[in-house]
């Protein structure tokens, strides 16, 4: 009767006091042999009347329950169910209620099957109990197709049923199939539409034990949104990968791609990496959309002397200009900002990216690919054969790639690129470390700007507001503030989710080299010597930064102090 889960089967009997542990059991070895459904042969036995049996797994699964069932359905009910669903999933429509469209299944203590049909029919439904035989018989009536009479077949003879016709295509064709149904395909439009009007970096699927996550990064901080049935997770990777043109039925490997994803009257770029984890694929979307880049440096938001010094710097024809900071700060936002300002047909610009996040017309710009030899350092190479200007490389990582860069430096081109490092100071000790010579450097770089991204107060529900008790005896003696400063918050409102912060905001730390600095290099001084001669020659810390955005209410002291 309900075949395929005689476990619930007998949970619902022996709960219920309808049929004893020592019966089920004794049925339990008989019915090994002949495969037949524990449900069948519990009413086939007289053990339980049908009737009673329907209305007690109504009440057990908190269903209502059908006494019986039309001969035929009309045309109008048979259509409110596709039919390639309604073999699939074995169901058949009932009526439209209330608040949900009822649906009878043959089988109602499948696990998850009306969060799945919902997601598949895009609606609320409701399970209904009723006799799985006439259930069985109007699926053939109404619902006949390629797996139709296999079905019959199987449960006149009480065995288990299952998709004939996926029983004969490869498990690649499956997926295709999968990832091409319309519910599937509306999903991940509307997710990935919607991150892109939220502003998301990021955008996380997540498969678990027995659940299907749906993350975006907004603003630095991930935010869940409604997701599938963890049934559909497959599907939803499926569609994705479809999207990017990769491998649908390799599962076993990390996969990356690109999918040019339209919106609206643009084209937005989703870099997409997948990896196989012990409950499914988790895949993770960047998300670049050129409309969010910076047009200028000045909408970077630099403090006046920074932006006039990374303006001086980029007008001279020679030198190393490094951002740093951790993952996610924005460097490589800022070096377009910085590509955009001296941008022109006078000057021959080469970029090394991985990836090439946003396109700038005029600019040659190259994505480097390790997986066939193409990395930084060589693509270096190869840029200085190619009479450049101005060379600009995402990430310094290595010695080669150092090197390199510092020797295009010294022979006359201006080169811009990232490191990972704390602050500004820091990047020099990490650059020898990497074993760059400090003659070397001391005559190459020009200036390092270190910087952070804080979430911006949302302008819409801003407040004054004191600084929690827990914090003030760290947060005075750290920042040299006193206790009395007027700081500010976000209540919450429609605008920020509830969450209080709207967009974020670079705080920034700008050294210059001077001569005393350059000298400081050459004696091997450590990092904190480095800046704290700098700090002395007016340079503003990270710490300095971030106390003015909180005393000028563009950010709150938990935001500042969650970066130190």
């Amino acid at each position: 009767m309900y075949e395929g889960h005689d476990q619930a089967v007998a949970v619902f009997l022996r709960e219920s006091g309808r049929v004893s542990a020592a019966t089920l059991s004794r049925l339990g070895e008989t019915i090994a042999a002949t495969c037949e459904p524990l449900a069948e042969a519990v009413v086939r036995r007289g053990l339980v009347e049908r009737a009673e049996f329907l209305r007690g797994v109504a009440t057990h699964l908190g269903m209502p329950c059908l006494e019986e069932l039309p001969q035929a359905l009309s045309p109008a009910v048979a259509a409110m169910v596709p039919g390639d669903l309604a073999r699939r999933f074995r169901v058949i429509p009932w009526r439209e209620g209330p608040a949900a469209l009822e649906l009878a299944a043959v089988d109602p203590f499948a696990a998850g099957l009306a969060g799945e049909l919902s997601f598949a029919l895009g609606r609320e439904v409701q399970i209904v109990v009723a006799d799985p035989a006439r259930i069985a018989e109007l699926l053939r009536i109404h619902y006949a197709g390629p797996a139709s009479a296999k079905d019959g077949e199987m449960r006149e003879r009480g065995g288990p049923v299952r998709d004939g016709a996926s029983e004969h295509q490869s498990a690649t064709s499956h997926l295709e199939r999968q990832a091409s149904e319309t519910p599937v395909v509306q999903l991940v439009d509307s997710v990935l539409r919607q991150a892109i009007r939220d502003h998301a970096s990021d955008i996380h699927f997540e498969p678990f034990e027995g659940e299907f996550r749906v993350r975006c990064r907004v603003d630095g901080t991930l935010r869940e949104v409604a997701a599938p049935p963890p049934a559909q997770a497959p599907a939803v990777v499926s569609r994705l990968k479809v999207l990017a043109g990769l491998n649908i039925a390799e599962r076993r490997r990390p996969q990356d791609g690109r999918i040019h994803f339209p919106v609206e009257d643009r084209s937005v770029d989703l870099r997409i990496s997948t990896l196989p984890t012990q409950a499914g694929e988790s895949v993770v979307l960047r998300v670049l959309d050129q409309t969010s880049a910076p047009a200028t440096l000045a909408e970077l938001g630099l403090p006046g002397r920074a932006e006039e010094g990374v303006r001086e710097i980029l007008q001279r024809p020679d030198g190393l200009l490094l951002v740093t900071g951790p993952t996610g700060s924005g460097k490589t936002t800022t070096l377009y900002g910085c590509l955009r300002v001296i941008n022109s047909p006078e000057l021959k610009i080469l970029t090394a990216e991985d990836p090439v996040e946003y396109e700038i017309e005029g600019i040659t710009q190259l994505a480097v690919n390790p997986a066939i030899g193409l990395t930084f350092a060589s693509a270096l190479r190869s840029f200085l054969r190619q009479d450049p200007d101005v060379l600009m490389v995402g990430e310094i990582r290595d010695l080669e790639t150092a090197g390199i860069a510092i020797q295009a430096a010294l022979t006359g081109h201006l080169v811009m690129s990232t490191l990972h490092t704390n602050d500004a100071a820091g990047a020099v000790t990490r650059l020898i470390d990497m074993g760059v010579e400090p003659f070397l450097l001391g005559a190459t770089l020009e200036a390092v700007l270190a910087q952070r991204l804080v979430r911006r107060i949302c302008p819409a529900c801003r407040e004054a507001a004191d600084v929690p008790s827990d914090l003030l005896a760290e947060w005075a003696p750290k920042f040299g503030m006193g206790l009395e400063a007027r700081v500010f918050r976000g209540r919450g409102c429609a605008a920020c989710r509830g969450t209080g912060y709207k967009g974020r905001v670079g705080i920034f730390e700008w050294l210059r080299m001077t001569e005393p600095l350059r000298e400081r290099i050459l004696a091997g001084v450590p990092a904190a010597d480095l800046q704290r001669l700098a700090a002395e020659q007016g340079m503003q810390t990270l710490r300095a930064a971030g106390l003015g955005a909180i005393l000028d209410g563009v950010t709150t002291v938990e935001e500042v102090m969650r970066l130190f």
